[in-house]
């Protein structure tokens, strides 16, 4: 009688101070989970800024791309010109020289019909009339006739290929005038074309190495961050463990005090039970991340569950988190003994509380898409002495 007498005295004066100590180490995981879920919130910030610094890079040099084989296109078609240039500086030295013999078939003509109209002027009709009238004969009458209707075809002939030379000449000088403006006009508008597109590509160029050097200082960022964000896990692993231990301590006075010898049988893996029914969508490991960016490493098993469902504890324990909590939104973490918790994530609704114990298969909450979820599930974790392991070999 005494002995027990004894032993309730004694746990009635170390249970305030295992409270009090395992209410500070709870606050200190609380300001942890705070301090995790706002980096967090700044890690999900940042890499969305990577992702469109790295989309806008992408845009650019594909715009880039374009924009230099626009200039390819224009250099192509300044060489074709080059070579229309060539060929029309060939045609127009030919034309030159066919210039330069219309030019003097045409003075021949010039002089031969000013001979024509010499004559014509000094005789003119009268004189052709007197040498037909002094024909001695009718023969020679007829041919001085064929002579002189000879003689006026030859002068209409030469009037004739006078005009068809003056327009020869003309022609070829307009088509010469014509092909020298086409080429002078194209060479200009492909210049143009080429320095434009040439100063676009000096932007695109420096917009291209401004953008990939933002997206190379976000990226440094989020590396940091995410080397803090690994850091506060490691502490929050540290917490948990410190919690466990204080827990499993508690436990071993109130045995001690209560009489009763033994420890608390830790959890075995085969204890584990399913905490929800559904399809695994995203399994333990690395994956990439489903907000855009790199790989990451997921630390459980995404269960894809109708919104609402119950959600089970998947073994017997303490609650030791029951929350909202960064990435996770709401979450809970069950302290399973042994060195085993286990953890529920993205929850629409939060059943039990912090200190409050629980059985395998009791409802603690219900399927929800709260924190950085891409839809209803339950994100499910097994940790040993505050690490995450693979649940999936642990599940029946």
């Amino acid at each position: 009688m005494i002995q027990r007498l004894f032993a309730i005295l004694l746990l009635t004066a170390f249970l305030p101070q295992v409270c009090l100590a395992g209410s500070a180490l709870q606050a200190r995981i609380a300001a942890k989970q705070a301090q995790k879920a706002r980096l967090q919130a700044q890690l999900h910030q940042k890499r969305a800024q990577l992702q469109a610094a790295t989309f806008r890079v992408s845009q650019l040099q594909t715009q880039l791309g374009r924009t230099n084989a626009a200039i390819a296109g224009v250099n192509g078609q300044l060489g074709s010109l080059a070579a229309q240039a060539r060929s029309a500086q060939l045609r127009l030295a030919w034309n030159t020289k066919q210039l330069a013999a219309a030019t003097r078939s045409l003075a021949l003509h010039d002089r031969l019909l000013r001979q024509r109209l010499v004559g014509i002027y000094e005789y003119g009709a009268v004189g052709y009339l007197n040498v037909l009238l002094s024909a001695r004969s009718f023969s020679q009458f007829v041919e001085r006739w064929q002579d002189l209707r000879l003689l006026i075809a030859a002068n209409e002939q030469a009037i004739r290929e006078r005009k068809v030379a003056a327009e020869r000449v003309a022609a070829v000088q307009a088509d010469l005038e014509r092909t020298r403006l086409a080429i002078a006009a194209q060479q200009q508008a492909q210049e143009q074309a080429r320095s434009r597109l040439a100063s676009l590509a000096t932007e695109r160029s420096n917009l291209v190495a401004l953008a990939s050097q933002q997206r190379r200082n976000v990226a440094f960022q989020v590396t940091n961050m995410e080397e803090l964000t690994a850091a506060q896990e490691a502490q929050l692993e540290a917490l948990i463990r410190q919690r466990q231990a204080e827990i499993a301590a508690q436990a071993a006075q109130q045995r001690r005090a209560a009489g009763i010898a033994g420890t608390a049988a830790p959890v075995r893996s085969g204890l584990f039970s399913w905490p929800v029914t559904g399809i695994i969508t995203s399994p333990f490991g690395w994956r990439r991340n489903p907000f855009g960016g790199g790989p990451e490493f997921h630390p459980g098993l995404d269960i894809a569950a109708p919104m609402g469902t119950t959600v089970t504890a998947a073994a017997s324990g303490v609650v030791m988190m029951a929350q909202a909590y960064g990435g996770y939104g709401n979450y809970i973490l069950i302290d399973n003994g042994g060195g085993f918790s286990t953890g529920y994530g993205h929850l629409s609704a939060i059943y039990v509380s912090v200190g409050q114990h629980v059985k395998r298969g009791q409802a603690i909450g219900a399927v929800g898409s709260t924190g950085y979820s891409t839809g209803p599930h339950l994100h499910f974790e097994i940790r040993i002495n505050g690490k995450p392991v693979d649940p999936a070999p642990r599940l029946p």
